[in-house]
């Protein structure tokens, strides 16, 4: 696990400043603090920060071939290498170290652009080929890894794995992109391929980059994958669960492979638990499992981890934080670069320093819920499309609406008083009702919230339009199917693997996650929705198939997540510190939002009047992570 980064100039004589390398490199040591590599000629620079995982002594990069003609600089792990290192040996390539990067640059010779198909794994990597003068980005099927790039004044384009080392370019041109401002505050992140930059985009999952240097800036990104959904073949319940079972104890063996300490983090929800269970069956020696303990007991997960790591005989470390942990904003700021308003970054973070004090490498849960119908926005998304299906819109829009209009919001009350949500809903299609179900701020509060220039450069583009281009595409017209789609999408790479890469890398971890291997990832997607949702239960067939593993109150409890008191915090001891930081001279400088707006948002919160909260925080971590990007503070 590695950082990465690089500049090719569209003059192929016009040299690559070695420090201008080394500066962006550094903006990322973080990702890799135990060595650094460059490599500079004809126009072209790649830099490399390294993690050393596999091959610790031989494993150095950029990596070249014999006659440096291809050199790679590449973030991630071909869990399959070893395999493939074995089909390029038949075919007469030589190996002069026991790296996966090595894989990748025969790959390049072998396969071209067709490299990326061969390779199981997580990755974010560019190839270099001086014979054909042409750069190579690609990035892994389910975006586990990062990549960005830019185009700089028309004459060169830079990438790197995180946004602050473009930055450290300086002439990169730093300009909002107010689309990228409407999709983060719908949403709480800025979903690919854009970033908060309008300069700077990131290479979708399941897409390459092929830049040729002749040619210049004409850049057009190549998808190469897509999740298939193609329907099993008609197989009974038992003989799906023995094969999932099959298919979960495959990704997390290739995952185990490491010449560092490994070890898993085990939260003590089903999908954690799974994979310290499968690792446990395959491992020879104790498995090393992580977790933190909350002190506020609404929080706290540890008693089930515990029981976990008990039944299991696990190596368990557990660490109590407060729930209470504000002081991290300034850090996520850092950690990611553009505005990300998922507050369990916190605990995230936290969790990974943990980690890191027994581990190098450690395996995840996450991918399961995308993949098995864990949320439970998907019972009652399938609960509105049966209404949806039965009454013609020309009957729902005016009754729903209306309904919509008129009932009061009641965010105070139990949650089956609040129907104002559901109503609107049922009025609206399939794809904006979902949008809805996942958006943290409503359309019509985030359009009192703008400033009125802001909104007019706006042009009426609203972060709904986002998941209708994903929708087109959808290969599932089905009600769970279609969403379950616009999640890996959206949702998974843009909150969830943003989250756990930046929060790991920032404390030189390396996150491993079996549940999207991507063979594992297309085998469940065209299991029938049965099999995922099933009356309450989520994740049915992987709950049944793991009761010959886990204990039936652990797969059966209700779900928690990592959550923090935000609504608390900022009632009481944020609450002053927000005020300054959402006021004119702090969020009032960029531009974007009406200060006295939010202003009375965070004042009603703080009454008790209204639950801001959510909105709230996203104004905080946009101000905070804006304002250092154009340096403001």
């Amino acid at each position: 696990m590695c950082g990465i980064a690089g500049v090719i100039n569209f003059e192929p004589g016009r040299p690559v400043e070695r420090q201008l390398l080394a500066r962006m490199c550094d903006a990322i040591v973080h990702r890799g603090p135990d060595g650094s590599g460059y490599f500079v000629s004809d126009g072209v620079g790649l830099g490399h920060r390294r993690l050393s995982i596999i091959d610790l002594e031989g494993g150095a990069q950029p990596m070249a071939n014999a006659d440096n003609s291809v050199v790679v600089t590449y973030n991630g792990e071909i869990y399959n290498y070893r395999e493939l290192r074995a089909q390029l040996e038949a075919r007469g390539y030589v190996f002069r170290t026991q790296s996966d990067t090595e894989v990748v640059v025969h790959g390049w010779s072998e396969w071209g652009a067709d490299c990326v198909r061969h390779y199981n794994g997580m990755f974010a990597f560019a190839v270099w080929d001086a014979r054909r003068k042409c750069l190579f980005l690609a990035r892994d099927r389910l975006g586990i890894k990062p990549l960005h790039y830019a185009v700089v004044d028309g004459d060169a384009l830079i990438f790197a794995s995180e946004l602050k080392a473009l930055l450290a370019h300086p002439r990169l041109q730093r300009q909002l992109d107010e689309r990228a401002v409407e999709d983060y505050m719908a949403l709480g992140y800025v979903p690919e391929p854009r970033t908060i930059l309008a300069s700077v985009s990131k290479l979708e999952p399941g897409h390459t980059l092929l830049v040729d240097q002749r040619q210049g800036a004409s850049l057009q990104p190549q998808r190469y994958w897509d999740l298939p959904c193609t329907p099993l073949a008609g197989a009974g319940e038992a003989e799906l669960g023995e094969e999932l079972l099959r298919q979960l104890d495959l990704a997390v063996q290739r995952r185990m492979i490491a010449d560092v300490p490994l070890g898993a983090f085990l939260s003590g929800g089903v999908d954690s638990s799974a994979v310290v269970a499968s690792m446990s069956k395959l491992a020879a020696e104790p498995v090393l499992t992580c977790s933190i303990a909350f002190r506020d007991r609404n929080y706290d997960e540890s008693i089930y981890a515990q029981r976990v790591a008990e039944k299991f005989n696990t190596d368990h470390y557990s660490r109590e934080v407060a729930a209470d942990d504000f002081s991290l904003i300034d850090d996520l700021a850092q950690v990611y670069d553009e505005p990300f308003a998922d507050s369990s970054a916190i605990p995230t973070f936290r969790v990974c320093a943990v980690a890191r004090q027994k581990v190098k490498v450690a395996l995840s849960g996450d991918g399961a819920d995308e993949s098995f119908a864990g949320y439970r926005r998907y019972r009652w998304h399938c609960h509105e499309e049966r209404v949806r299906r039965s009454l013609p819109r020309r009957l729902r829009q005016p009754l729903f609406g209306t309904l919509a209009r008129v009932y009061p919001k009641l965010d105070w009350a139990p949650s089956f008083l609040r129907a104002k949500t559901t109503f609107s809903a049922l009025s609206s299609d399939s794809v904006d009702a979902y949008f809805d179900s996942v958006s943290r701020c409503a359309p019509a509060v985030r359009a009192a919230l703008y400033e009125q220039s802001f909104a007019r450069r706006l042009q009426g583009y609203s972060a709904v339009e986002n998941f209708h281009s994903h929708a087109a595409r959808s290969p599932v017209a089905d009600g769970l199917g279609l969403v379950q789609y616009l999640d890996f999408k959206t949702w998974l790479p843009g909150d969830i693997l943003t989250k756990v890469d930046r929060a790991s890398m920032a404390n030189s971890l390396e996150v491993r996650v079996p549940f999207l291997d991507h063979e594992f990832v297309e085998w469940a997607s065209g299991l029938p929705a049965a099999y995922k949702l099933r009356g309450r239960d989520g994740k049915y067939l992987l709950k049944t198939a793991l009761r010959s593993r886990l204990d039936k109150d652990l797969l059966y409890r209700r779900k928690m997540g990592f959550s923090v008191p935000l609504a608390e915090w900022l009632r009481g001891p944020a609450r002053a510190e927000a005020g300054e930081r959402l006021g004119e001279s702090r969020l009032g400088q960029l531009g974007v939002f009406d200060v006295d707006r939010v202003q009375n948002l965070l004042e009603r919160h703080a009454s008790g009047q209204q639950n801001n909260a959510t909105v709230l925080w996203s104004l905080l971590m946009f101000e905070n992570t804006v304002s250092r990007i154009f340096s403001l503070r």
